[in-house]
C-alpha cells in the first residue's frame, strides 16, 4: 500500500492540520508517513500545502511532485496545483470556493461542498474536516478511528470541546463519497 496526497488551501483553513493529523494516524497504524508542509510567509491568508505519504514499506523520499491525490480547498490553489496530479488520479475539491468548470478529463473530480456543510454544522473552520472525510472514506487509507485519535493528541487540551463537532465533519464528509 502507497498513498501520497497533497493539500493546498489558503492559510487559515487548517490545510497544514489535516495532514498532520493523516501523518499521526498513519504513525497510529504503524505505517510509514512523512509529512511534508509548505507555506508562505504570510500564513493566514496567504497560500499553504501539505504533502503526506502513507505507505507499508519504507518512504525514499518526502517530495511528491505529481501526487495521485489532491484536497483543493480553494481556487487559487486549483489553478495552481491541478495539473500536477497525476492522469488517473483523484482530486477533491471544496466545491463550495471553487466553481470552475474541469480542464482535465484524466482524472477523478469528486466535489464536496465543504464550506456548506461546515456552516451547516455550525462552524465554517471544520471544512478541513469534511474534505478529509471524504477523502478517508474515498480510499481507506487509514481508519476514521485513527484519525480521531491523532485529533486528541493533537489538540491542545482547551480545544478538547472541538472534538465532538469535528469528528461530526469527518462523518459528514464521508458521506459525501459513501458508495
Amino acid at each position: 500500500m502507497y498513498q501520497d496526497v497533497m493539500i493546498a488551501g489558503f492559510g487559515g483553513q487548517g490545510v497544514l492540520l489535516a495532514g498532520k493529523l493523516l501523518a499521526h494516524a498513519g504513525m497510529i497504524e504503524g505505517k510509514h508517513v512523512t509529512w511534508f508542509p509548505s507555506y508562505g510567509a504570510e500564513i493566514r491568508g496567504g497560500t499553504a500545502n501539505c504533502t503526506v505519504i502513507i505507505s507499508d514499506r519504507e518512504i525514499g523520499s518526502p517530495v511528491v511532485q505529481n501526487p495521485s491525490a489532491m484536497l483543493i480547498l480553494n481556487e487559487a490553489s486549483f489553478l495552481k496545483f491541478e495539473q500536477r496530479i497525476v492522469p488517473s488520479g483523484t482530486l477533491f475539491l471544496n466545491a463550495s470556493l471553487v466553481q470552475l468548470p474541469p480542464t482535465r478529463h484524466d482524472i477523478t473530480r469528486i466535489e464536496i461542498r465543504a464550506n456548506a456543510i461546515a456552516e451547516e454544522l455550525g462552524d465554517i473552520r471544520i471544512a478541513n474536516m469534511v474534505m478529509l472525510g471524504a477523502f478517508l472514506r474515498s480510499t481507506g487509507v487509514v481508519a476514521l478511528e485513527s484519525v480521531l485519535d491523532a485529533l486528541k493528541a493533537i489538540l491542545p487540551p482547551r480545544r478538547h470541546s472541538l472534538l465532538p463537532l469535528n469528528e461530526r465533519a469527518l462523518k459528514c464528509g464521508g458521506e459525501v463519497c459513501a458508495p
